[in-house]
């Protein structure tokens, strides 16, 4: 395997080094000004890879639809107004079934971009505008199968989408808003304060408190921890069932009488509520090491609730 990963690398190396910046700017520049609808097409591998930069361009705030020849040539066509731009991919430029489309295309008044690895096709040369997709082989050792040439329609299709994703000023919200559901819906709705744990549900006690005073509250509330903090309930530090551990181990029955001050972990790490909460798993995450399973959530420096691991992961965001 290791032979075909680099002879990939070679002849995607060789696509980067021969891509015709100055087209490629001239399709940025027509699917910016695009008025109606970008129209994608092709047929074979090219087809698949034209519906994936269609619902990539979708996603990321541009208006686009993947348009098979087939269905086009059928009624479909019905759909297209003077408005619209076409994307045609084509590794050849010479297939039936999208040369055949051109004629009723341009009697929509659409405008047709192909997108080739053959300049000097039929596509190339009756499209308004045409991109050359430098190509030396594909991988297929009989030089047939659709593997390099379908991998720079991708990166080209990707890297349009978020070119115009970029220029439109496309927020995380408007993201957001677009993918409601699914892993990457959670990853960028889900707040802490969705998670959170609050009010009476939240462990604490004072610095001053003894061991054995808090050890109702600290397993009461089975959260693993208990919050130490002032009178105003700004956050002094933590406790957790792991330093209960390590406290009788090192301290024998004389931890019990210990005061929460000598006992709990100064400055541990916290969130805030609007904070997304896959960034609050980072922090939880971010030293391998020492692995955080609870999270003390402040406002202005009090506390206001407890992000626990456990509500993460039922909520399916880890």
């Amino acid at each position: 395997m290791r032979p075909l990963f680099e002879n990939f690398r070679h002849h995607l190396n060789y696509f980067f080094d021969h891509i015709p910046n100055d087209k490629m700017k001239q399709v940025f520049d027509a699917a910016l000004s695009c008025r109606g609808t970008i129209f994608l097409t092709g047929v074979g591998k090219s087809g698949f890879i034209a519906q994936k930069i269609a619902a990539t361009l979708v996603s990321t705030g541009t208006r686009a639809l993947f348009l098979s020849p087939s269905d086009a040539l059928h009624g479909d066509i019905g759909i297209v107004s003077s408005n619209d731009l076409f994307l045609i991919l084509s590794k050849s430029g010479e297939s039936e079934e999208l040369l055949a489309l051109l004629p009723f295309i341009r009697k929509k008044g659409a405008a047709l971009i192909g997108v080739v690895a053959n300049p000097s096709s039929r596509l190339a040369k009756l499209s308004d505008l045409f991109v050359h997709l430098p190509l030396q082989k594909e991988i297929c050792p009989y030089d047939l199968a659709p593997t390099v040439s379908t991998a720079a329609q991708l990166i080209f299709g990707d890297c349009l989408a978020i070119a115009l994703m970029q220029k439109k000023s496309f927020t995380i919200a408007d993201f957001a808003s677009n993918h409601p559901g699914g892993f990457l819906g959670k990853k960028i709705t889900l707040k802490v304060s969705d998670l959170m744990l609050k009010g009476d549900a939240v462990p604490l006690c004072k610095s001053e408190d003894r061991l054995i005073d808090i050890l109702p509250e600290l397993t009461g509330k089975r959260c693993g921890c208990i919050l130490v903090t002032d009178k105003e309930k700004a956050l002094q530090g933590i406790f957790t069932d792991g330093d209960l551990r390590r406290a009788i181990l090192g301290k024998g029955n004389e931890a019990l009488q210990t005061p929460m001050g000598d006992l709990m972990t100064h400055s541990p790490k916290t969130a805030e509520a609007k904070e997304f909460a896959v960034d609050a798993l980072r922090k939880m995450e971010e030293d391998e090491s020492r692995p955080i399973t609870v999270l003390p959530i402040l406002e202005k420096g009090i506390v206001f609730g407890l992000l626990r691991m456990h509500d993460i992961i039922q909520s399916g965001l880890r």
